[in-house]
């Protein structure tokens, strides 16, 4: 049911049948991106009025993907690609289509991901971000899906700054049936992921989830914060974390981009998650992540619903953002 976590061998028998998956992901990627479709079919059509592909079409279509999102490196690649192959030929605007869908897949299937919970016990992911972008929502949704696939969760509030943030996961653990630490108002976030960690693994704890801070205002404060979080769960675990997630939401468009930078300087983030896409007609920005930063993807978020937090897929993310069926 759930694919953005590898599965155990022990669970492909409850699993639902492959096509199954595929359809219901298309169904949901299809409503999810429906105002990035919009933009980029019904722009598609418009400009493909001729019958061949040529310099005008192809510098119509280069500013197109520039709108959506995708930047000019990347659309300056993806036309590049169509010049190679389809230059001069007779095509129509659902070629195209299918085409850019094929040339976006080409960019994305590098970074489709997953995350192995099984490679360590308690696995410990570390989940970061700057304040409104759903990383709490992100990380709740997560730990509903784990607990449903029979996983022991356990979240830590680490952002101890921000009352609200404490709140909200208070809720999300009562949704996903799962275990939550918090501290004191104001207490030292690393104190907290120690005792995390060692509760986890007192508990035989699966997972441990830990929310932080988001404040980019002090950078250098922040950095701090973060290394001293992963120093001293180090003193228990040198592995840990096992998984460093940077939560982007799509409707900031190319700002994410600074994100990223800002929280690679910070910290080894090893994955994405992009959040919001139902809201937003930037959907293209994932592409230009992908083809600028090559960070694995490991989910998106097309909607508000727990099970609106899909697995990436690089086909069907780039069919639907194409509007091909």
């Amino acid at each position: 049911m759930f694919g953005f976590f590898k599965k155990k061998e022990t669970d492909k028998a409850e699993a639902q049948p492959e096509q199954e998956v595929k359809q219901g992901l298309w169904e949901k990627l299809k409503g999810g991106l429906s105002k990035s479709t919009t933009q980029l079919s019904d722009g598609i059509t418009g400009i493909f009025t001729k019958k061949k592909l040529d310099d005008e079409t192809l510098d119509a279509l280069e500013e197109l993907l520039i709108k959506a999102d995708m930047g000019v490196a990347t659309a300056q690649k993806l036309t590049a690609q169509l010049r190679k192959t389809r230059f001069g030929k007779d095509i129509t605007d659902h070629e195209i289509r299918e085409a850019l869908a094929d040339e976006i897949t080409a960019v994305l299937n590098p970074v489709a991901s997953v995350l192995d919970f099984e490679s360590a016990k308690p696995f410990v992911l570390l989940m970061v971000g700057v304040n409104g972008v759903g990383k709490t929502t992100t990380m709740g949704k997560m730990a509903k899906q784990l607990t449903q696939a029979n996983k022991k969760v356990l979240m830590v509030a680490a952002d101890t700054f921000r009352a609200a943030a404490v709140s909200q996961l208070e809720v999300w653990a009562e949704r996903a049936n799962c275990e939550l630490l918090t501290g004191a108002e104001n207490a030292d976030p690393a104190s907290l992921a120690y005792k995390a960690l060692e509760q986890a693994k007192a508990n035989g704890t699966d997972v441990v989830m830990i929310d932080t801070a988001g404040r980019l205002q002090n950078k250098a404060g922040l950095m701090a914060e973060l290394q001293k979080i992963i120093r001293v769960m180090q003193k228990m675990d040198e592995s840990a974390p096992h998984a460093t997630l940077l939560v982007l939401d799509a409707t900031t468009g190319q700002n994410a981009h600074a994100q990223v930078d800002v929280f690679k300087s910070l910290t080894a983030v090893s994955g994405l998650v992009l959040t919001k896409l139902d809201g937003s007609a930037r959907g293209g920005v994932l592409v230009a992540l992908a083809d600028v930063f090559k960070l694995p993807v490991v989910a998106i978020g097309i909607g508000e619903g727990i099970d609106d937090l899909r697995p990436f897929a690089a086909d069907a993310f780039a069919k639907a953002l194409c509007g091909v069926e």
